[in-house]
């Protein structure tokens, strides 16, 4: 049996190849030009780094649709299941460049200072161009797309997928910030944003190429279900992580979200199970709050069942969707998706 040492390894060197390729195509689609303050502020999060996730997710998705041995194929003519060619590497950018104009707003509306190590866009540049950066990388990610060279009909779904994508992005990104004023979230309504949120772009990720490449309605419905239940386990660990995980390997302070008061899966077990979630630390400053608050917080959670609670709902995601898969040949790029489920779960920092 693969350990989950021995399989993080394997995946993270999947991930490593394909966005290598990512990386070299970013400045292609994407190049600096005029006005030279607005696109440098546009790839600023995109050259600052990232894992690449949803472009791998997509990429190895296009191989294993079409039973193509991993990185064997040019992704830039990659062939449809019918004969032709198409450019999916634009593709693989082009949801790259969506998560990348979230990042930016998210940073925003969050005030955060940092990014991926760096100084966040609104504070290396300004408010305005930061804004601006973001609209202008999300009509991008539309422009990329129209140059995957696939058929028109395809195109055009693909196109719906984006936009349909972006919109249910902004509405949970909403009820996120709806949800800090509330105290009676349920769970249902918790995945419901996390699915919008978070996971509607994985599973564009992974529906896209069976659309460009001519795949049938019962595997695009199978690979967006996928793309669904991995992103939501992702965010739900997320949620563990940013409990558990030393301050020092987040690169945040640990437990900003509760001293924030974001809602998350645990907070909102824990409060159905009588915990005073409001109470378990006494400020609202993230960088007021002490480790030894946090400790007791996160053995109060874990008391309550709550953190155990969580992990076993990203489990049973991941599960699920790793089962969806099923629609797929049997070849070793369906087992890096199968992997890459597995990866998001029970990744550390």
């Amino acid at each position: 049996m693969t350990t989950p040492e021995a399989r993080e390894e394997a995946v993270l060197e999947a991930v490593r190849k394909r966005r290598e390729q990512v990386n070299e195509a970013i400045p292609e689609e994407l190049p600096i030009q005029r006005p030279e303050r607005l696109y440098e502020a546009s790839r600023y999060l995109l050259d600052a780094g990232g894992k690449r996730l949803r472009p791998t997710v997509l990429l190895a998705t296009g191989e294993a649709l079409v039973d193509a041995e991993p990185l064997s194929e040019e992704y830039r003519a990659f062939p449809t299941v019918d004969g032709d060619t198409i450019d999916l590497m634009d593709a693989a950018v082009s949801v790259e460049v969506i998560q990348s104009f979230t990042l930016i707003h998210d940073d925003i509306m969050d005030d955060d200072d940092l990014r991926r190590g760096v100084p966040a866009v609104h504070k290396e540049y300004d408010l305005e161009t930061a804004i601006l950066a973001g609209d202008t990388l999300y009509s991008k990610a539309f422009e990329i797309m129209l140059e995957t060279g696939a058929e028109p009909d395809r195109t055009v779904d693909a196109l719906g997928i984006l936009a349909t994508t972006c919109t249910k992005i902004c509405e949970g990104q909403s009820l996120d910030v709806t949800f800090e004023n509330r105290t009676d979230v349920t769970p249902e309504e918790y995945l419901e944003m996390v699915e919008q949120k978070t996971a509607v772009l994985y599973a564009a990720s992974a529906c896209l190429p069976a659309i460009l490449l001519g795949a049938d309605d019962e595997t695009i419905d199978a690979l967006y279900g996928y793309g669904l239940d991995i992103g939501r386990a992702f965010q739900i660990q997320d949620d563990v992580l940013d409990l558990t995980v030393p301050s020092e390997k987040l690169g945040k302070q640990r437990g900003s979200d509760l001293v924030e008061n974001k809602q998350t899966l645990i907070t909102v077990h824990a409060r159905d199970q009588g915990v005073d979630i409001e109470g378990l630390v006494d400020t609202t400053d993230v960088d007021a709050v002490t480790e030894a608050e946090i400790d007791d917080a996160v053995a109060e959670l874990e008391e309550a069942g709550s953190i155990s609670y969580a992990n076993e709902k990203a489990r049973d995601l991941v599960d699920q969707g790793k089962a969806r898969l099923e629609v797929l040949p049997d070849n070793e790029a369906r087992d890096l998706l199968c992997d890459l489920a597995d990866y998001l779960i029970e990744r550390g920092y």
